[in-house]
């Protein structure tokens, strides 16, 4: 199959293996905007008839407006409007779901959820959520993007998943090229034994037919040549990053860090990344008289396929058991978006209680994160005195 965005071929797959786009997300995106444009036609085309009409209801409008202003009691609305965004196609990280479970920053083939759902909220101010958002930062490493958080002025929590390549995936990726490299080797030995045969059979039909089959196999292999030997070098990239990344920090205010160092938990989705360059707005676990409970209202904050800072909405349902290693997740309802692993899970007074890594495959509305508990469990010896 070939990606409709950077046109790169390969075999079918829920996102493209060069650009990381979701083929289910971009061709969504695009229907959309198919759809808007042709209605934006069809009101310039009607519109121009009655423009008329509009220009005196406007005048009518202002006219009533004005005696309402100055005879009508004012009331006072507030009105809360959500942040528009745009949506664009970013690598998700490696899958290391289990147990039916999948890691946030990949979406499954099957899901429809949308990347910036009807719950995302955009807050200012010093709002606790703002504070939050402050906090969060992306993360991109050569395989993919993810979303952290301060949790000390200079130490990020993320998944280990969005910073650490899949080995798994990556000997899968080899064995596939060296398959491909042999089939192009055959190819080549094939062709040259029908150009043997060739030079021996006479003048006709299937002389001619022959010489066209050769002619077509050739041109074939060459674009698959070409299209292995990128594979392959970007095969020879990813193993040279995988076994030393480099790891991208972008901080809310759009400037670029690489961390210091990492250290990854051997138990848990969970990395923590060191970053001195910059003092970070860390976020507070909660006090113990404040525990979640359920129906409580959550935030997510995270940079879904590309789209930093957002924010979306939704309750705490309840913690959760993993069966194969008894792990225990906080469920919540509120959009877990690719890209969104790795990001804090909070309740509005700000308080980070989880670190958003799962989504459950082919559902909507039913995402995990690790407890925060955990982060320090596992890191304690790792962060400030003061933890």
């Amino acid at each position: 199959m070939k990606c409709p965005k950077c046109q790169h071929e390969q075999p079918r797959a829920a996102e493209c293996r060069n650009c990381g786009v979701i083929f289910a997300k971009y061709e969504a995106v695009q229907k959309r905007r198919q759809k808007d444009e042709a209605r934006k036609e069809k009101e310039s085309a009607s519109g121009s008839g009655i423009a008329r009409y509009v220009q005196l209801a406007l005048v009518i409008l202002v006219v009533a407006g004005g005696i309402y202003y100055f005879t009508g009691d004012a009331t006072d609305d507030n009105l809360a409007m959500p942040g528009s965004t745009s949506e664009t196609g970013i690598p998700a990280p490696a899958s290391r779901g289990s147990a039916g479970l999948q890691p946030a920053g990949e979406l499954n083939a099957g899901s429809s959820t949308a990347a910036a759902s009807a719950d995302s909220i955009v807050l200012s101010g010093s709002s606790p959520v703002e504070r939050a958002r402050r906090a969060t930062v992306s993360i991109e490493t050569p395989w993919g993007t993810g979303s952290g958080f301060f949790i000390d002025k200079n130490y990020i929590v993320t998944n280990k998943h969005v910073v650490e390549f899949d080995q798994g995936e990556l000997e899968k990726i080899q064995r596939k090229i060296q398959t491909n490299r042999r089939l192009i080797d055959l190819e080549e030995q094939k062709i040259a034994q029908m150009r043997r045969e060739l030079r021996n059979m006479p003048k006709g039909p299937a002389r001619s037919q022959l010489e066209i089959l050769i002619r077509q196999r050739q041109e074939y292999l060459a674009k698959v040549t070409v299209k292995q030997q990128q594979n392959e070098d970007r095969l020879a990239r990813l193993e040279k990053d995988s076994a030393a990344p480099q790891i991208k920090i972008i901080l809310d205010d759009g400037s670029e860090h690489f961390a210091g160092y990492m250290i990854s938990s051997p138990q848990y989705d969970l990395a923590l990344l060191a970053l001195f360059s910059h003092d970070g707005v860390s976020l507070e676990k909660p006090p113990p008289d404040r525990p979640i409970r359920q129906g409580d209202t959550v935030f997510t904050v995270g940079s879904p396929v590309g789209l930093r800072h957002t924010v979306t909405s939704g309750v705490f349902s309840g913690y959760r058991k993993r069966e194969i290693d008894n792990h225990v997740f906080l469920q919540t309802d509120a959009a877990i978006n690719p890209g969104n692993s790795g990001g804090p899970l909070i309740d509005e007074y700000g308080f980070v209680h989880g670190v958003n890594t799962m989504i459950l495959r082919d559902t909507e509305g039913i995402g995990f994160a690790i407890p925060i508990d955990r982060v320090f469990e596992e890191f304690s010896s790792s962060l400030p005195a003061s933890f």
